[in-house]
């Protein structure tokens, strides 16, 4: 029985350097550009020759994180990134974009790829499909059960890397759309604003419905071991070489001796993370919501300030070198102060506020204790002066473009009810996508006259989530599908290709990303017939395409949220808003929430600048519309038209996504 990599998070000098001292058997960490923690200090390239001799010295790999989507116009730039890659023997490059996968495997094929958690892989049909294309590994997400982690690592032959310490997403990461609606600034490009530690309204509340606790999973380091998971990571690329040190001294502690837990918990419990959940693993999830979104060890409140000093009360002893945060009272602001000199007086401490705004009453944390130091600064190495060849890199960007194709338009309606059917009008569209429930798959009969009348304009929906022990169900249903003539289907990840029988056409829907043409190409070289836009592209993206012959989301209520992950909100019509006021809507189905806003996305005016560039395929998206029997055909002549639905908005179409 193999121990498992302790793999640390390294995003700045100092970090590094604790990684190494806390027992750290591998690293991961980011350059400037691409990655998906893009407010972390993160490293130069010359930098990064230091890190990688420092970690061979100490027998440590090192992991490189290039887990970004990539706009079209980044692809120069991201050959000469993966040309430099390809010259510094790093161990391992983790990425999410399939177009990042599509040149690096062909054209830089000495580079070893880890698939990001941000690919979404979350059964052992992804798993496996990553090892059948050469990925060495594969991050999982971080919503499995134990029993579901246990399957995978059984069916795969892929290596496996389970998060185990550090901060949880609400939504499954790579389907989090809400920092991109709600500012541009997209979490799959690595700028996520964190809307889930924002407070939300339902039935008069404000109240923290998303914002979960810290992950924690050193009770289960054995089982991870007996199942044979490759590398144990923590999360944490935004956080301090304390944390680094100590979380890597807990779990060093613990994978090197089963005896000393105790131990490796007393040193977690000062890591100056939220308070801790063992999510799915664990099956604590009811309680992993917290209603504190401040980091750190609670330690007392403000009790009064005098003049330019804070006298507070505290459960342990404060010293000089201690960093603590003051969570200012019924507001969100927080103030941090370091402190240097520390009187204890009448049962109180007292300390100088070094002219930061704290308020009575603030509760107090321990952020940090400087109790060791490490190295702040890493040398920099003259990079080898090998540039990519121009006439490489031009036939490179030439064999990723697409030919142009012209077609009469078509349109595609999806729903995600029965209750549609009868009202749709085949005879208007060029396929309709049934995104089911797996109860409604149960009661769905392809044999009906109407179906199989048109049949070969229905497609089969699978959805973005499938546990484990329901893909047995997905299978048979598409061979059900086949012996009933439906020969068509919509895949929500690339891996569920290998669910449907042969000779069947296939169209990949919004959440299999396509952000440029190398996504394109790689898409078509699987088999995938049409691919489909990414519901959060904008235009200057989208029109920077060669391949325009995919699907344009036109019509549609993003799910700015997709979690496993329960939500109580204590009423009935499922309404809430955010701190914006943005009207928004919870749905569970399939064991999955979505939190969608009222107002739908519409690009419907647009359609005639779309047709001029050159796009001709739209989807209109009536999942989260009322059932009417008129709506989907005015929302259709509104487009043909190119005529503004009110009320809508155009998400990032217009605006841009950063």
């Amino acid at each position: 029985m193999q121990k498992p990599e302790l793999l640390l998070p390294v995003g700045n000098p100092e970090s590094f350097y604790a990684a190494l001292q806390g027992g750290a058997d591998a690293i991961y960490l980011g350059l400037k550009q691409f990655n998906a923690r893009g407010r972390a200090k993160n490293f130069t390239n010359g930098q990064l020759f230091t890190i990688l001799k420092e970690a061979k010295k100490n027998r440590v790999l090192v992991y490189l994180t290039l887990n970004t989507v990539i706009k079209n116009h980044e692809i120069p730039e991201l050959i000469d990134y993966l040309h430099f890659l390809n010259q510094t023997k790093i161990d391992g490059v983790i990425i999410q974009d399939w177009g990042v996968y599509f040149i690096a495997k062909k054209y830089f094929p000495n580079l070893v790829l880890h698939a990001s958690t941000q690919m979404g892989i979350h059964n052992s049909l992804g798993a496996n499909f990553g090892g059948k294309k050469g990925l060495q590994r594969v991050v999982l997400a971080r919503e499995l059960t134990l029993h579901e982690l246990g399957e995978i690592c059984k069916k795969s032959k892929v290596e496996t890397e389970v998060f185990i310490h550090g901060a949880l997403c609400y939504s499954f990461s790579g389907m989090c759309l809400y920092s991109s609606y709600a500012g541009g600034r997209g979490a799959n490009r690595g700028l996520c604003t964190q809307p889930c530690r924002r407070t939300y309204s339902a039935v008069k509340k404000s109240e923290y419905l998303f914002n979960l606790k810290d992950n924690q999973l050193i009770d289960l380091v054995s089982d991870f071991e007996k199942m044979g998971v490759s590398s144990l990571k923590i999360e944490g690329r935004m956080k301090s070489g304390e944390y680094t040190y100590r979380v890597a001294q807990a779990y060093r502690m613990t994978l090197d001796d089963k005896n000393q837990g105790q131990n490796a918990k007393e040193l977690l419990a000062l890591d100056f993370g939220r308070e801790k959940t063992s999510y799915f693993m664990g099956k604590d999830v009811r309680t992993a919501v917290s209603d504190k979104t401040v980091a750190g060890v609670l330690l007392g409140k403000v009790v009064k300030i005098q003049g330019a000093f804070i006298f507070l009360s505290s459960k342990m002893k404060i010293e000089p070198g201690f960093r603590l945060r003051f969570h200012i009272p019924n507001t969100e602001k927080q103030e941090s102060v370091k402190v240097r000199e520390v009187e204890f007086e009448n049962g109180l401490y007292k300390i100088h506020s070094g002219g930061k705004n704290v308020k009575s009453k603030s509760e107090v944390y321990l952020s940090g204790i400087s109790d060791v130091k490490f190295p702040s600064k890493l040398d920099e190495v003259r990079q080898p002066n090998n540039p990519i060849n121009n006439g490489f890199k031009r036939k490179i960007i030439n064999e990723l473009k697409g030919k142009n194709q012209s077609g009469k338009e078509e349109f595609y309606f999806r729903i995600n009810s029965m209750e549609w059917l009868r009202k749709m009008n085949f005879n208007e569209m060029e396929g309709l996508f049934l995104a089911f429930s797996k109860i409604s798959w149960s009661r769905f009969d392809p044999e009906l006259p109407f179906i199989q009348k048109f049949k070969h304009k229905v497609y089969i929906e699978f959805p973005k989530f499938i546990q484990e022990d329901a893909i047995p169900f997905y299978r048979d249903l598409a061979e059900k599908m086949v012996r009933s003539g439906i020969r068509n289907f919509v895949i929500s990840h690339l891996s569920q290709k290998d669910l449907i029988p042969p000779k069947c056409k296939i169209i990949s829907n919004e959440n299999v990303y396509a952000f440029n043409d190398a996504a394109a190409q790689c898409y078509k070289g699987e088999g995938i017939s049409v691919f489909s836009y990414p519901q959060e592209i904008d235009f200057e993206t989208l029109f920077s395409l060669s391949h325009k012959d995919g699907i344009v989301p036109v019509y549609f209520h993003p799910e700015l949220f997709y979690s496993r992950m329960p939500i109580d909100m204590h009423n009935e019509n499922n309404e809430l808003t955010d701190d914006m006021n943005l009207r928004l809507h919870r749905y569970r189905r399939n064991g999955v929430t979505s939190i969608v806003p009222t107002i739908p996305v519409s690009i419907s005016q647009s359609k005639n600048k779309l047709k001029s560039k050159g796009f001709f395929r739209y989807l209109i998206d009536l999942s989260y519309e009322p059932v009417s029997k008129n709506r989907a055909k005015t929302i259709k002549s509104r487009i043909v038209r190119s005529e503004q639905i009110q009320p809508s908005n155009t998400f990032n179409f217009n605006k841009g996504l950063k």
